[in-house]
């Protein structure tokens, strides 16, 4: 049974970010009373303040109404924040937004997707099959699908399906009843100290499923298969090899998009012609193919959902095609993400070239995986780097590592790429030296996006 939150007073700090817009769209739905604040203001608040959010820009004591039930906040939201020093001086509940999410997990069948790359797309993929399938889920998704009206839907129907992230082990707050884990790599490493204690936090996450619950697991990662050994419910494999429970075969490919028959334990399950391109959608698609069975849909209604699902914002999204000039915006912002972003739109668009530019997202990220990031950009012929986009790190954390390192290890590996600082300077650089044929693909977790509307007003199009 969903739950109600009629009559409750919530204020939402960081109300902004891809979760929490989702999150508090919900609880609006649920008829909360929802205010909130962010340092910026953007599409999302505007979005809230549409559908009746009370939103202040910046974050000050006075934010906090009167009469508040509780505080909900985000994990970029640090503990000097003065809305939150003064909600815990007035004594009001406060909630991480993974815990808010856990209540809400819990009072349906719940649904959670978790891995390092992937998770909304596949969230997605899910919530848009139950949606075809009218089973009235509701969904929380960490980005936008246009197919699905928004980020998040509050239905009456038996399944709650959500993204589980594991920044700061946030994962670690739900209980799903399903779940699926796509693959584990190295991120975050702000929080955790190295790859095994990564492993070990999904193997945590894993372990809250119950008994009769069912894990669905990604049955070609090493990682994930140390982490699955902490399960004590079922646990299904998928992939491409042999020796997966659920196997994509015959793959075939039509410019950079696949179709692929599946097979349950050796056995055909049904055809699926996805319309995203990429390989890694084909492993996006098993995991959620896997989900999908297990809530009873029948095989074509899976085939046919799938097949039909166009993806979310920011992954991938055609911006513009005009004078020859194709314009991409991209959410990737890991090493992974970028290798396989990049090839998937060669294979899609076969550009004459490709010109990236990537926003790294966090000093520490950079830092860290700074030599797999350099490796990352074999499929771009120009990559162009604006200074990193600065969120939770320490002020300190800037004097370790820059945007002009990264340009520069990107060259030492053979790439072209520059140092430009401002958004401003790459958009006249990308007029001076773009023409017909090529593909610009802005990329990254922060505001680069900006630079891709830019290009699309210069190439004339109305948006």
């Amino acid at each position: 049974m969903e739950q109600t939150y009629a009559g409750q007073r919530i204020h939402m700090i960081g109300i902004g970010g891809a979760g929490m817009c989702a999150l508090a769209e919900m609880l609006l739905q649920r008829g909360a009373t929802v205010s909130g604040s962010d340092l910026l203001a953007g599409i999302a608040t505007d979005r809230l303040g549409e559908a009746g959010a009370e939103i202040s820009i910046g974050h000050q004591v006075e934010n906090i109404p009167d009469r508040c039930d509780r505080v909900v906040y985000s994990a970029a939201v640090c503990c000097e924040n003065p809305e939150l020093l003064a909600a815990a001086h007035r004594g009001i509940e406060r909630m991480k937004y993974s815990q808010m999410l856990g209540e809400l997990l819990a009072a349906q069948c719940g649904v959670a997707i978790a891995g390092t790359h992937g998770k909304s797309t596949t969230t997605a993929m899910v919530a848009y099959a139950m949606v075809e399938a009218d089973l009235d889920p509701s969904f929380i998704i960490g980005a936008t699908a246009p197919q699905l009206g928004g980020p998040s839907l509050a239905g009456s129907g038996r399944y709650f399906v959500a993204e589980a992230c594991e920044f700061d082990r946030n994962f670690l707050s739900l209980r799903p009843t399903l779940a699926a884990v796509l693959n584990i790599e190295e991120d975050h490493l702000d929080c955790y100290k190295d790859i095994a204690g990564i492993i070990e936090a999904f193997g945590s996450f894993l372990a809250k499923i119950p008994v009769d619950g069912l894990a669905v697991v990604n049955g070609e990662d090493r990682n994930v298969a140390a982490a699955s050994r902490s399960a004590v419910c079922e646990v299904q494999t998928f992939g491409t090899q042999e020796g997966c429970m659920w196997r994509a075969v015959d793959l075939q490919a039509d410019r950079g998009a696949y179709s692929f028959t599946v097979t349950f334990a050796g056995w055909p399950f049904c055809r699926i012609a996805l319309s995203l391109p990429g390989l890694h959608n084909v492993y996006n698609a098993l995991a959620a193919c896997a989900i999908l069975h297990h809530a009873a849909l029948a095989p074509r209604q899976i085939a046919s959902a799938l097949g039909s699902f166009e993806g979310t914002l920011r992954r991938m999204t055609v911006k513009a095609q005009s004078r020859g000039v194709t314009v991409v915006d991209d959410y990737a912002h890991h090493p992974t993400e970028i290798q396989v972003t990049l090839r998937a739109l060669r294979e899609r668009f076969s550009p004459k070239r490709l010109v990236c530019v990537f926003q790294p997202h966090q000093h520490s990220r950079t830092r860290f995986l700074l030599a797999d990031f350099s490796r990352s950009f074999a499929a771009a012929d120009i990559v162009i780097v604006p200074d990193i986009f600065f969120v939770r790190d320490s002020v300190r954390e800037k004097d370790y590592i820059s945007s002009k390192d990264l340009a520069a290890r990107i060259r030492l590996h053979g790439g072209q790429a520059i140092y430009l600082e401002t958004f401003e300077a790459i958009s006249s650089h990308l007029k001076e030296i773009v023409g017909p044929g090529d593909l610009v693909v802005t990329m990254g977790a922060g505001n680069v996006w900006e630079i891709a509307d830019e290009i699309v007003r210069w190439l004339g199009v109305a948006g």
